[in-house]
């Protein structure tokens, strides 16, 4: 009988998908010592993003053969050291895609609409024109720049056309036959794309080379009265240089799903603005989001416990020592 862990308890409906061959042993409760106290002896597993799976991790658990992340995102794993130990690192790239995209639509309207400053100006009875002092504008029209043009990313690109904007993208990655099907424009460079953008939406993984990507001179590159929306990582940005630009009246607002420490303190300087939308880390939390997580992490951790390659294997030179 192998046992699967997880971070969270797996829900009663995907039980079923143990098949009998596999047992729960994961967290009860959010206490660090009992998250980890059935650990020891398990085969699996089932990751979210609370979790560094690094050497110090392994060492709890030599008898783990599978990591696999609920979500596309896999930054908090040490593939590396996850190879050399022959563990299997999978992830679930399609399970977040719809939930995300919507939700960075989402925060980009209420951005754009500074929702954020109405709800906040009407609960505090000020005695306003709101008519005349509504800052919000129409997002048709204008231009929205994504950085990284990927599953995310390109369901994003046509919500954002389905409004009446102009999207443009920058991803080196990617060949122009995708942004040609998907009918927009693909910049030369990111230094093009910021300066040129109405709302600028970030959609790239976090690496050492993606670290504060958005940075303070990339800031200042970004249009005069622009916003920024991520919901990608929050150590893409600088959130001191960001503060700062808002501070100085060069961008009109940004809206994060994400942070570089998570989740922020209360008092953290971004949230107690009204030109800032801040959400915790939940753009694919919803309730079908998390469904299509949990069942593609559960069944890829069975697949490899059963010898057969999953669907979404993040370090395939480690399969020839599964076999």
């Amino acid at each position: 009988m192998h046992r699967i862990w997880s971070e969270r308890p797996i829900p009663t409906k995907f039980l079923p998908l143990l098949e009998k061959q596999a047992e729960p042993s994961g967290a009860a409760s959010d206490t660090p010592d009992d998250l980890f106290a059935a650990l020891p002896g398990s085969h699996a597993v089932v990751a979210a993003a609370r979790v560094t799976y690094d050497a110090t991790f392994l060492d709890r658990v030599p008898t783990m053969r599978a990591i696999c992340r609920m979500g596309i995102g896999y930054d908090n794993i040490d593939v590396e050291v996850a190879t050399d130990r022959g563990v299997a690192v999978c992830n679930v790239p399609d399970g977040p895609t719809l939930a995300t995209a919507e939700h960075a639509i989402t925060l980009m309207l209420a951005v754009t609409k500074h929702l954020k400053w109405s709800d906040r100006a009407i609960a505090r009875g000020e005695a306003i024109d709101y008519l005349t002092a509504n800052p919000g504008v129409d997002v048709a029209g204008r231009t929205l720049g994504l950085v990284g043009l990927g599953r995310i990313g390109s369901r994003v690109a046509a919500m954002a056309k389905g409004l009446g904007m102009r999207v443009c993208a920058f991803d080196p990655y990617v060949e122009p036959k995708l942004a040609e099907e998907l009918g927009i424009e693909l910049a030369p460079s990111l230094d093009d794309l910021l300066s040129s953008a109405d709302v600028v939406s970030l959609h790239m993984p976090l690496t050492e080379k993606t670290k504060h990507t958005m940075n303070a001179s990339r800031l200042k590159q970004m249009k005069p009265n622009s916003y920024l929306v991520n919901c990608a990582r929050g150590g893409l940005l600088d959130e001191a240089a960001l503060l700062e630009s808002l501070e100085s009246g060069h961008l009109s607002g940004a809206a994060l799903d994400v942070f570089d420490s998570e989740p922020p303190a209360p008092d953290h300087p971004l949230l107690q603005r009204d030109d800032v939308i801040g959400t915790p880390h939940i753009a694919s939390a919803t309730a079908e989001g998390k469904d299509r997580l949990w069942e593609g992490a559960i069944v890829q951790a069975m697949q490899i416990l059963r010898g057969e390659r999953p669907a979404h294997l993040v370090n395939p030179d480690v399969w020839a020592l599964h076999q």
